[in-house]
């Protein structure tokens, strides 16, 4: 088998890469040998003002950084190349078909493992770039997958804890709670059959693989596990760009 080295465009936010490696090894030591780590780069970006680009509505500075993030993944010796952050994928369409190298959308992973878990309905989870960005929609619309989002004021208090705690890597036990209310309220009014956490730092405060019955999507564990397959050469679905 031919070596391959996966890259990371990471960063965006710090928490949640840190994640995205420990996800990355623990998957890799249970299905090759604990003994055994994954060849990975890691490009880690100033988030800062990228974070605050992508909530104003300013795509192109997260475009630049990403696209030269990617090349420079790319000379370093990366063969795919995948972008720790959900919000960040706003700018994945417009840069993954100029990249010298295939990339893995988180989003159309998460799609793949909906439709794969029979989940037609999910509730989502994000801050508002992803929620009312049909960057995310997109994939799910076209697969017949309905996304119920949390209405005011409770979409503006995820964005609000989401930009404010979580990205500080702030985990409190009373947004934990108040999150898990949102989503049986959810599933009493809309029918909610699932949960998809859009926000990679989710997953850090709602680590549970179901919450009252109801699965979880986690993107990021999605994510990573989709590239784990590419770096072992196992059958998957490939790159998305």
């Amino acid at each position: 088998m031919d070596a391959r080295i996966l890259g990371i465009v990471g960063g965006i936010g710090p928490e949640s890469t840190l994640d995205y490696y420990r996800r990355l090894i623990d998957a890799y030591h249970a299905r090759r040998d604990p003994r055994s780590h994954p060849p990975v780069i890691i490009n880690s970006l100033d988030s800062g003002s990228l974070i605050a680009g992508l909530v104003a509505g300013d795509l192109e500075p997260a475009r630049r950084s990403v696209a030269t993030a990617v090349e420079q993944l790319a000379a370093a010796g990366a063969g795919i190349a995948l972008i720790a952050s959900v919000a960040t994928h706003s700018v994945f369409e417009t840069v993954a078909p100029a990249a010298s190298i295939p990339m893995l959308s988180i989003i159309r992973a998460t799609c793949r493992a909906a439709l794969a878990a029979g989940i037609r309905q999910p509730a989502i989870f994000a801050p508002r770039v992803t929620t009312e960005g049909a960057f995310f929609a997109r994939p799910f619309e076209a697969a017949g997958i309905a996304l119920v989002r949390p209405a005011e004021p409770e979409g503006a208090w995820i964005n609000e804890i989401y930009l404010g705690e979580l990205l500080q890597g702030v985990i409190r036990e009373s947004t934990r709670a108040r999150l898990l209310e949102i989503l049986a309220e959810l599933r009493g009014s809309s029918g909610a059959d699932g949960l998809i956490l859009g926000g990679t730092e989710l997953s850090l405060i709602l680590p549970e693989p179901t919450y009252d019955g109801l699965p979880v999507l986690n993107a990021a564990a999605i994510h990573v596990a989709e590239s784990i397959d590419w770096l072992l050469g196992a059958d998957s679905p490939g790159p998305d760009g």
